[in-house]
């Protein structure tokens, strides 16, 4: 059979399969169109095409030949192009424009597939340029003194970013092409700063000059006791060091070269000096190259060791600035960093789905230093100055945004619950959910955290979605007895389950054998003790499934009289056999889902009117059920029109054509996980919450006190509910205000700023 394809009215063949009798007539009749003349003229192998046969066509492959070509020609032009941009002072001109760069590169990554090539020609034209570079800055030391030659090496440092930023944008198919899609290969700008850093910033000959310009520099300054004009260079200088991630190598080489030098005259003075004289000369030593340059050199190490992780270099740093009795300057840039980052991480909202873990990686890593950096030569254990400090640049870091926090806290132990410990032992685990509530501690927002763990562990243990009921209950003991006693209140959710439990077997038992009701389970849960309000309006349930709740409300009125059961169906289950064309499988889906699924065993299709009418559910609920049984992954109904959301014209079939592999399907509802809304709507709850805790805690004082000014009630007020959260002074006021309007306070007469407890 000849492999074909359709053009033009006519089948292509590939020759030598082609048969006698064409496979397709033309559309129109012979000479009709414009283009059948120059048709009925066209030769294959030196012969005319007959009018009512197949054209055969032979293929050969000019276009890889010619793009084969085309590339080559472009790599070479771009290997030319790049050692002219990176050749400093080049007498050479580019062969072609920006733009042209630019079309190269994306012919050789795009259309050649060479980009692993070109990007091997950057690498050996950085490390050539670099290597350039650094020969430049060796010789030029010859003919400048130190502090001239800082300013050739910032201007070489500004010369190769500016050079760098230019073959990032020409070069910018090879770096979302190519090495996007390469593991282990670093993106251009990454690449240029490695090359350079190790062929110029990690040679000796370098940092020593760079060294000796900054010293020049401080014995002028002193000597003269007036600013040097060339100042601004190493202001620069430490702009470019930082940008090239060196600036920590200078400042260490500095303490390096002080503990070297110390060292030094200790060994000496052991040879010609009485014992007690040995420690003065090397406290002298020291005090001479490190006093003066405790400011500089605190604030210029910490940050760069710090982002390094270098726990090493942090202890030399402390025992340096130990012996000449700065420890306290070195606290104080610890203390500063600690704070910024903390605050910078949870200011992040970009990715605040990561905050918790980059907080504790952080935290993790500042105790670590605790342990080996900052100890204590004497006592061998952490200096409490530094404790002091990492705790309190914790605190204020996470003062830069209130709630937020401790929200984000909540939401992650709740994965953690929902997860489990999976490959971690019980310590390992138990040690893991201790380091979140370590982050815990720092929160102002008692009760946010408070609100929102409570609502993520009633749908655990509501939804049976926990890894560990062991766990859960562990840590409603640790929460109570270590942080807030209002956790108590979980007790009472386990007490509760326990006691719907039994009362669901005692139910059971009483039904006969085979009652469709013993498949009814039912929780009975007191208001007082759980996180969700009373619901206005719910789900019109099918007849038979009334009926279940019917008897069961009998039987729990003769156990316990005078109680009224209110029956909320937003977190409900259910499991529905459901036959299909493929096989019958059971789907575990919502009360609200299958509510809606039921609606189907009587009629093939239904308008979403029609569901509303039936279900007399919230129009907000429905659609959202809708969405998740017709428009999500696994569509066990269909809609017309076909599309993501649901619309109140929108008509569904009950898909019998749905397949899964397993017997048991899951269909997701979003009922199930807490929406933003929801959120919204727990943070307006505790906003009221607040204000009711600040009036009662505001009436309290005054009438304990009977009468203080506004400054005293402020103070006391905060101090009564800081245990909860930290209240802003605006909203103190305002509820001062209201309650004085409520006849509950009374301004002075003589002063209206002393306020009047009224009886």
């Amino acid at each position: 059979m000849a492999n074909t394809s359709k053009t033009g009215g006519y089948t292509v063949v590939d020759e030598g399969l082609a048969s006698s009798r064409p496979n397709k007539t033309p559309r129109l009749d012979a000479d009709s169109d414009p283009g059948s003349a120059s048709r009925s003229r066209d030769l294959v192998k030196g012969k005319p095409v007959e009018k009512d046969g197949p054209l055969t066509v032979q293929i050969q492959d000019f276009v890889a030949q010619a793009l084969d070509g085309l590339c080559d020609n472009s790599l070479a032009r771009l290997k030319f192009c790049l050692r002219v941009i990176l050749t400093r002072e080049s007498r050479d001109i580019l062969p072609t424009t920006y733009e042209g760069v630019f079309n190269d590169c994306r012919v050789v990554v795009c259309a050649g597939a060479k980009g692993a090539a070109l990007y091997d020609v950057l690498v050996m034209e950085l490390d050539r340029s670099c290597c350039n570079l650094r020969n430049e800055l060796g010789k030029a030391v010859e003919d400048q003194d130190s502090i001239d030659w800082l300013n050739r090496f910032v201007q070489v440092c500004a010369w190769f970013e500016g050079q760098v930023m230019l073959i990032r944008a020409l070069l910018a198919y090879l770096d979302r092409a190519h090495v996007l899609k390469t593991p282990g290969h670093l993106n251009i700008h990454e690449l240029a700063f490695t090359s350079f850093r190790r062929h110029v910033l990690d040679y000796m000959n370098i940092i020593d000059l760079i060294q000796a310009g900054v010293r020049d520099w401080l014995s002028w300054e002193r000597n003269e006791g007036t600013e040097n004009p060339r100042r601004v260079y190493i202001r620069d200088l430490v702009t470019h060091l930082v940008n090239h991630g060196a600036y920590s190598v200078i400042f260490e080489r500095f303490l390096e070269h002080a503990a070297q030098r110390v060292a030094e005259e200790r060994e000496r003075a052991l040879i010609v000096f009485q014992p007690t004289t040995v420690s003065v000369v090397e406290r002298t030593a020291r005090r001479g190259l490190l006093e003066g340059r405790l400011d500089w050199l605190a604030s210029g190490a910490i940050v760069p060791l710090m982002k390094a992780r270098a726990a090493d270099q942090l202890n030399t740093a402390y025992s340096e600035f130990a012996a000449v009795e700065g420890l306290n300057i070195l606290c104080r840039e610890f203390k500063i960093y600690v704070q910024n980052d903390v605050a910078n991480i949870i200011k992040d909202t970009e990715h605040e789905g990561t905050m918790v873990e980059r907080l504790l990686e952080f935290k993790v890593f500042c105790e670590g230093a605790l342990q080996t950096a900052f100890v204590d030569p004497q006592t061998k254990q952490p200096n409490r100055e530094f404790s002091y400090a990492l705790t309190d640049a914790f605190a204020y870091g996470f003062k830069v945004r209130r709630n937020k926090p401790a929200e984000l806290i909540a939401k992650h132990l709740d994965r953690l619950m929902r997860r489990g410990q999976r490959d971690m032992s019980d310590p390992e685990f138990d040690q893991l959910l201790d380091s979140v509530l370590g982050l815990y501690r720092y929160t102002d927002d008692k009760d946010v955290f408070r609100s929102f763990y409570h609502r993520a562990l009633a749908r655990r243990l509501l939804l049976e979605r926990s890894a560990s009921d062991d766990f859960e209950k562990a840590m409603v003991k640790k929460l109570k007895e270590k942080y807030d006693p209002e956790f108590g209140m979980g007790d009472h959710m386990f007490n509760d389950l326990a006691l719907s439990r039994d009362l669901l077997y005692e139910h059971r038992a009483r039904l006969p054998e085979g009652s469709p009701q013993r498949n009814l389970s039912v929780m009975v849960l007191q208001r007082s003790h759980w996180p969700f309000a009373s619901r206005k309006k719910d789900v019109d349930l099918p007849l038979w499934m009334q009926s279940a709740l019917a008897a069961y409300v009998e039987f729990y009125k003769s156990k316990h009289q005078g109680r009224k059961l209110d029956w909320d169906h937003s977190i409900g289950t259910a499991t529905l056999k459901s036959r299909f064309a493929s096989a019958t499988k059971d789907l575990t889906v919502s009360l609200y889902q299958a509510v809606v699924l039921l609606l189907f065993d009587e009629s093939v299709e239904l308008g979403y009117k029609q569901i509303l009418e039936a279900t007399r559910m919230d129009e907000g609920e429905l659609k959202r059920t809708l969405q998740s049984l017709a428009c999500a992954n696994k569509r066990v109904l269909r809609k017309q029109p076909v599309g993501k959301d649901v619309n109140e014209t929108d008509v569904f079939y009950f898909n019998s054509e749905f397949t899964d592999p397993r017997a048991k399907v899951h269909i997701n509802s979003i009922q199930a996980k807490e929406t933003p809304e929801e959120s919204t709507r727990t943070q307006s709850h505790i906003d009221s919450d607040r204000k009711h805790y600040l009036d009662a805690a505001i009436v309290r004082i005054l009438k304990a006190k009977k009468e203080l000014t506004y400054e005293q009630l402020k103070t006391q007020t905060i101090e009564a509910v800081k245990s909860h959260f930290m209240p802003e002074v605006s909203v103190i006021k305002m509820r001062i205000a209201g309650l004085v309007e409520q006849e509950y306070l009374r301004r002075g007469e003589d002063d209206m700023n002393r306020y009047i407890y009224v009886a």
